[in-house]
């Protein structure tokens, strides 16, 4: 499939969740009068396990755990900003205090709907919900490791948090267990890039001698398969669509029986107060090939 006719992720994880809910049926669906449309079939074919609880997402939590207590595998859905923060405390009552699966399915992390401003924007989705205990948080790159992950996750009995995103790579990759996949070898410098930063960040490093490792599976991180493929030097970079630094704490951990020194690119923590689109917003804040290229020289050099 083209990049031009493709399905975009949010679709497709749709899809493949309606799919999931006509072959297995203790698959349940609740909503927040977000992306209805792209449920309907499921809401037709089974209004009993599909619901829209409309405008009220920490109900939504409530009623998905409802769903889990049943023996149901629930799948939720929204916006980044109103599933990982405004229901972030039935996350980790209902769901991690009561070590109960469901995935968690969202769409607009970072600034996805940055022409709607703040209460839109949700660069802190990731660090809000991996204090969840039990947490698993999931970012693809590209629809077709949406997917890979969609039907990998919905099922495994953890809380498990999907991050979509409007931006994404050009190619998908087959992605190794754990969530950690080698993408280039190298000795000068180790780059943990997760989901839709791979392809900018390859433009990035190109004629740097750098190992490349695509991260997907973000909470927890591989720390096994990071300690075994990072390069010798002690240079690491972490490339992250969500604030900078979220990550840093597993990497340090992973790599603590060597020297190691740590940079983090990603969005910045303070107040994005412009509009505009993810692109705009991204050369803005230096998360483009050329902004993200400059960040890593200066931290070569450095």
């Amino acid at each position: 499939m083209s990049v031009a006719t493709r399905v975009p992720m949010r679709e497709r994880a749709a899809a493949t969740i309606v799919d999931l809910f006509h072959t297995d049926p203790s698959v349940a669906i609740v909503l927040a009068d977000i992306s209805v449309d792209h449920f309907a079939a499921a809401l037709r074919l089974d209004p009993n396990r599909a619901v829209n609880v409309g405008i009220m997402e920490q109900s939504m939590v409530g009623v998905a755990a409802g769903f889990a207590l049943e023996g149901f595998k629930p799948v939720v859905h929204t916006i980044a900003p109103f599933l990982a923060e405004r229901a972030l405390e039935q996350l980790k009552l209902d769901f991690g205090y009561q070590r109960l699966g469901g995935l968690f399915f969202a769409i607009g992390g970072s600034y996805d709907r940055g022409v709607s401003g703040m209460t839109h924007h949700s660069p802190g989705d990731v660090a809000a919900v991996a204090t969840v205990p039990g947490m698993e948080v999931v970012v693809p790159g590209s629809p077709a490791e949406t997917e890979a992950l969609v039907r990998a996750t919905y099922d495994n009995g953890r809380p498990t948090y999907l991050r979509t995103s409007e931006v994404e790579n050009e190619s998908a990759h087959e992605l190794a267990p754990g969530g950690l996949t080698p993408v280039r070898a190298g000795r000068e410098l180790t780059v943990i890039v997760v989901g839709p930063m791979l392809d900018r960040t390859l433009a990035a490093v190109e004629g740097i001698d750098a190992t490349v490792l695509y991260a997907t599976t973000v909470v927890p991180l591989d720390a096994v398969a990071l300690a075994a493929l990072a390069a010798p030097a002690p240079e690491i970079v972490v490339v992250e669509p969500f604030h900078e630094g979220t990550l840093a704490a597993q990497v340090a951990a992973a790599l603590v029986h060597r020297l190691t020194r740590i940079a983090s690119i990603g969005v910045p923590r303070r107040v994005i107060s412009r509009y505009g689109t993810s692109e705009q917003h991204d050369a803005d804040l230096g998360l483009d090939a050329h902004g993200i290229r400059e960040r890593i020289g200066s931290f070569l050099a450095s």
